[in-house]
């Protein structure tokens, strides 16, 4: 079964079992069967036959659940796009998306009724190659970038998931933090409703407020914790975030940002029983591509965690600048190859051609992320492109933030560059402290700067830092760098 069928299963032998949960709302698997038909049904008669992409404008809703269903039955891609972007972002998106409508939740609710017991499926067969989904990520010149993901990749994604993870059909509760428009949403949307899991989504207004979060995770039966680091180690604050509050929690799955050891190792205080992956891997390679289960053994081994080794069917290598080979122990880019790489970029032949390959009928993708093998396992070393110039020094800020989070009192670390015109004049360093650290403010700061110029040369020292109690995270999970900048 591909995985539209595979999906439609669970609506034939569990239509009452729960495909989604959003705040007061359920959605069950009949449901989310006959409203997706019911959309495909809509988008046919009213864009006809063409493919163009559809736009699903909103958060977490289940109606963007039931509209991505809906546009790939109808043959179509579809696009997630957050409804918390500036307006002009949107606007830009759907620029170069070119939809063939935008649909929003109470538009796809009006459709749902109006279409009732006419929700027939009558899919358009659905090809290997055939676009699945479009997300947009942000372009290095400031213009956003539609990466196109097939329904192979996809496929390749979830089967490998599936396998090593061992899903029990119809008994998971999967978290969704990340909004549908980040692609680790797709983690754990799709391997949810491939295996007739729950979707368990936090609204927007539980991410901001800790005592609502809390209580919502108390009620959730989640069993698989799907979320970036820096979601959990905002969890962690809490210390009664523990096995007590989600007593059914198996698994945690992280990927989109590094994970520290010692947000792993506190975890697997707190939560004894579950086990702790990390996982890496681009948007342009559909989610994740490597992963391993960081146990105590590892954590005692290495001072920086492994992303792990390749899923089945996918060669990840390390190479130089000229694209050529390095061996075990080398740094360089990663590049990846293999049946889960993208197409593409929408409407951007020059990028697509910059960073993607063909050979041998095999996809690679350039990730522009600096790595490392050892011990046959890959070490996400930060991206190539954080690299800045102060006083005429090359500075990776990954080293500085690194080498901060290796002090005793530091728990996490983000470092940002200072200046203007394009030009950096120094580097600000913002720590969170342990949780336990009893210096704060001005000796703390002494002792920050004093331990740090003994791991790094005077001139990687950051002129400033910036002590807080948490640091501020995106809509997708992930520190906000912009504007700890803006902070300053």
């Amino acid at each position: 079964m591909n995985l539209l069928e595979r999906i439609n299963h669970w609506s034939l032998v569990a239509p009452h079992a729960i495909a989604h949960v959003n705040g007061e709302r359920t959605l069950t698997y009949g449901e989310l069967a006959a409203r997706s038909n019911a959309v495909a049904a809509y988008l046919r008669d009213y864009c006809g036959d063409d493919r163009t992409p559809v736009a699903v404008l909103g958060q977490r809703e289940q109606e963007m659940v039931i509209a991505f269903l809906g546009a790939v039955k109808a043959g179509r891609p579809y696009i997630p796009i957050n409804t918390t972007l500036p307006n002009q972002r949107i606007a830009h998106i759907l620029e170069i998306g070119r939809p063939g409508t935008v649909l929003t939740p109470p538009e796809i609710a009006d459709i749902c009724q109006s279409r009732n017991g006419s929700s027939r499926a009558h899919g358009t067969e659905i090809q290997p190659d055939d676009p699945f989904y479009i997300i947009f990520t942000s372009g290095s010149s400031g213009e956003p970038k539609g990466i196109v993901v097939t329904h192979r990749c996809l496929e390749h994604f979830l089967t490998w998931m599936i396998r090593e993870q061992k899903f029990a059909d119809l008994s998971e509760t999967f978290l969704n933090q990340a909004p549908f428009s980040f692609d680790l949403s797709v983690m754990d949307l799709y391997c949810s409703l491939a295996t007739g899991g729950t979707l368990f989504s936090l609204g927007r207004d539980l991410i901001g407020d800790p005592k609502l979060l809390y209580r919502a995770l108390a009620l959730s039966n989640v069993t698989t914790w799907v979320s970036t680091p820096s979601f959990v180690e905002m969890c962690l604050v809490e210390r009664g975030f523990n096995d007590s509050l989600v007593p059914r929690v198996c698994r945690f799955l992280f990927c989109g940002e590094t994970l520290l050891p010692k947000t792993a190792d506190l975890l697997s205080k707190r939560f004894p029983h579950a086990e702790i992956w990390n996982l890496y891997g681009p948007t342009e390679a559909t989610v994740a591509t490597t992963s391993v289960r960081i146990d105590s053994n590892i954590l005692a081994k290495y001072p920086a965690l492994p992303v792990g080794r390749p899923m089945p069917g996918t060669q990840v290598s390390v190479v130089d600048e000229n694209r050529n080979s390095l061996p075990e122990g080398s740094s360089g880019e990663i590049i990846i190859k293999g049946p889960n790489v993208s197409a593409g970029y929408l409407r951007r032949a020059d990028l697509t051609a910059a960073a993607f390959s063909n050979a041998n009928g095999q996809r690679s993708y350039f990730t522009g992320d600096r790595g490392r093998f050892e011990d046959g396992m890959l070490f996400f070393e930060g991206r190539i492109d954080r690299q800045v110039k102060v006083n005429g020094h090359r500075i990776e800020l990954g080293d500085v933030e690194e080498n901060l989070r290796a002090l005793p009192m530091v728990r996490d670390a983000s470092v940002v560059p200072v200046g203007r015109n394009g030009k950096v004049h120094w580097l600000a360093g913002f720590v969170v402290p342990e949780l336990d650290y009893q210096t704060t403010g001005a000796p703390l700061i002494h002792r920050l700067r004093e331990d740090l110029s003994r791991r790094v040369p005077a001139y990687m020292l950051p002129r400033k830092f910036v002590v807080l109690d948490r640091f501020p995270i995106t809509a997708n999970g992930k520190i906000d760098r912009q504007k700890l900048s803006e902070s300053l």
